[in-house]
């Protein structure tokens, strides 16, 4: 069903050049977007209530849910729905095994800690996948007392998309419950709840889907969600108690993110517009070949390999000429309208550029010829990194 956001008078737009995102959220947003927050709702009329019903039933058939689903949105970050998907869902007498193979698995550790979840870690090199299924399986023999996983789908730290399907068939062949963090996959990766036996799945609008950043959502069994009555380690991150009282009225339990709600019901019309996830997935793989061979082109390497490399963020080993800088690079890109990320690895020098968003390919190729031109100004030979 199309956006409940009626358009602005004047048709909404805007001219002129803008900063363009290179970041994995927020991101660059359609001026479309932007402008179906140009409305006050009210949290308890009649149409806020349905536009968040609406959302709801968009966001589980993005990822094929079937009726054994039901989406939850939290108010907050992705970070937000993480920790009140692993503090609700997981019991406080069970144990979660989490896969950690960058920051954001290791952020998991610490929510678990914080909640007082017991919980195990089964770690890998940043560059490297978690476990492999065998692997997976050995470890959930050898610890019974393990009662669900946790793994990040695509570990935006380096970039790696880690093997969701293998993973979860392991989990659910060792009769376990598995909770992915996809924030950085869901809407621009595809993934079909239908054939994945996964337990709950948390993400955010301002990643792949290009909405607003405020509002993240959890996918999760209705019958594992039922269960869990009283369980979250945290009143307002309490998933079960957001979900009853949705399905009791439909409404928020505190006060909602009215504006980034409508914001992102317009940005699912725009996935549609594109041929939905497969669309998205193809346009940022081509933004993606267009960053790497183009940076490969001016000298720079890769910290993945090709074969593991999501099309969402990508991370390049530092120059290791002595007139690099990372901060000076960062200044002048931005000063030629682009943002990016620097790296988040104590062991290499680094720095990471976005595949996502609402541009194109050609976007990624002004963005290599502008990084052309800072080498250039830096007096920097070439992309080049000592390893």
């Amino acid at each position: 069903m199309r956006s409940a956001v009626p358009p602005p008078a004047d048709g909404g737009g805007g001219g002129g050049a803008e900063t363009v995102l290179l970041t994995p959220g927020p991101l660059t947003t359609r001026p479309e977007t932007r402008a179906a927050m140009d409305r006050d709702w009210g949290s308890r009329d009649p149409a806020f209530i349905e536009l968040t019903a609406q959302v709801r039933r968009r966001l589980l058939a993005l990822a094929n849910a079937g009726e054994g689903f039901t989406c939850v949105p939290m108010q907050g970050s992705g970070t937000f729905a993480v920790e009140a998907q692993l503090g609700t869902l997981v019991p406080r007498d069970g144990r979660l095994l989490i896969l950690v193979n960058g920051a954001y698995g290791r952020r998991m550790t610490e929510i678990c800690r914080r909640a007082g979840r017991a919980y195990s870690v089964l770690e890998t090199g940043e560059t490297e996948p978690p476990e492999r299924a065998a692997a997976l399986a050995g470890r959930l023999a050898d610890e019974p007392d393990i009662t669900d996983v946790a793994l990040v789908h695509c570990e935006t730290t380096t970039g790696i998309l880690n093997p969701l399907a293998d993973l979860a068939a392991a989990v659910s062949e060792a009769g376990r419950r598995l909770h992915v963090d996809a924030m950085s996959s869901f809407g621009g990766i595809p993934i079909d709840l239908a054939r994945l036996p996964v337990t709950s799945l948390a993400a955010s609008a301002n990643k792949c889907l290009e909405g607003a950043p405020g509002v993240g959502f959890v996918l999760a069994r209705t019958e594992h969600l039922a269960a869990c009555a009283d369980n979250a380690h945290a009143v307002s991150l309490d998933l079960h108690g957001q979900w009853a009282g949705l399905e009791a009225n439909g409404q928020w339990r505190f006060t909602p993110p009215t504006h980034v709600l409508a914001a992102l019901d317009r940005a699912l019309d725009a996935l549609d517009d594109e041929g939905g996830v497969a669309g998205r997935f193809a346009r940022y793989w081509e933004n993606c070949r267009t960053l790497v061979d183009g940076m490969r082109g001016l000298g720079f390497e890769t910290l993945l390999e090709d074969a593991v490399q999501a099309p969402i963020i990508v991370t390049f080993r530092a120059p290791a000429d002595p007139a690099w800088h990372f901060q000076t690079f960062y200044d002048r890109l931005a000063e030629r309208g682009f943002v990016i990320y620097p790296g988040k690895l104590a062991q290499v020098e680094s720095f990471r550029v976005g595949c996502i968003g609402a541009f194109r390919a050609d976007t990624m190729a002004r963005f290599v010829a502008a990084t052309e031109g800072v080498l250039s100004e830096m007096g920097v030979a070439s992309g080049g990194s000592a390893l």
